[in-house]
This record gives structure tokens, sequence and C-alpha cells, in this order.
């Protein structure tokens, strides 16, 4: 059973789910990325942990969850190939806003540009794929390609203009966006 557990200062929240994939921070809110396709939002206080939201994220695994700077939005990624995009609102509820779909394979990682518009989803095909998602649309930017593996993960440059890559293929590419 879920249930959480204090030992000293620090908190224990135990999950039923067979595995935690990816744990994401926004203020005192938590989301986390199940094995089960489910994400989760859990609120840290001073009293413990607190479930506030479980939802079937995706079909399969749940691979990275990803907060904009805002923390209006979630972004979950997942091994059935696709991204998703949640809305989440102040009292933590999550509402589906847009399904992003395109890589071959299953997707790794996702991650926010720091102008809370841009995502970068990396994939095992081999690519990194850029989107724009606002509260309103949806759009594939386009798609950058030059790994000769799985890409693993994705970070943003705090400005925005540079976006780099991690993959199988032994490189950390830097690509200006």
């Amino acid at each position: 059973d879920d249930d959480d557990e204090s030992d000293g200062d620090r908190h224990r929240y135990k999950c039923s789910v067979p595995n935690i994939n990816c744990v994401a921070f926004h203020g005192s809110r938590l989301a986390v990325a199940c094995e089960n396709g489910e994400a989760r939002l859990l609120d840290i206080n001073a009293d413990g942990v607190e479930d506030i939201c479980t939802f079937k994220a995706h079909s399969r695994p749940v691979t990275e969850v990803a907060w904009p700077w805002d923390g209006q939005k979630l972004a979950t990624s997942s091994e059935d190939k696709t991204v998703r995009i949640w809305k989440v609102s102040y009292d933590g509820n999550a509402e589906h806003m847009f399904t992003l779909k395109g890589h071959k394979k299953e997707i790794y990682s996702v991650a926010w540009a720091h102008d809370g518009e841009r995502l970068a989803s990396c994939s095992e095909d081999a690519t990194v794929r850029l989107w724009r998602v606002t509260n309103y649309t949806a759009e594939h930017l386009f798609t950058l390609e030059g790994h000769a593996g799985p890409v693993n993960c994705i970070a943003w440059a705090p400005d925005g203009q540079c976006l780099a890559t991690g993959s199988e293929d032994k490189t950390v590419r830097l690509w200006k966006t």
C-alpha cells in the first residue's frame, strides 16, 4: 500500500508500483513517472507527503516527467513512443491536453526550454524532436538527426539557445536552437 513514513527530518513515500523511473519537483509538488504507465503528483510539506493525484498517463511505462518553469503543465514521455502534455491545476488535478507523436521508438527523456513553450524529446530512434506547446496548440518544429545510436538524455542551456544531447554512440552533441 501507498503510505508515507517520517524518519527524523526525512520523509519516505512507499509506492505500490513496480518501479519509479523519474521524479521532478516544482515547488512543493513532486511528479513521479511510474513503470505501470501511471504518473503521480505528490505534495511534499512539513506534515509529510500527500498523494494529490494519480492518473493513467500512458499505455506503457512512463520514462520521464518534466515541468516548465511556471508549473502549469507537465510533460510525460513513454515507451509507447508518445509525449503527453497535461494541464495541472493549483489543486493538483491533471487534465490531458495534447499527445505528441513522431518518434519511431520509445522516448527516453523530455526537457522544457526556459521559455516554457519549447519542449525537446529524445528517443531510442536516435533522434531529438523539438515541439512548441502553448495552452492552445502543440506543434512539431523540427527533428535533429546526427547521433549513431539511441539518444538517452537532453538538457537546455539556460539561455535556451543550445540543446545538449547524450547518446549511446558515446557522444554529447550541442545543437543551436
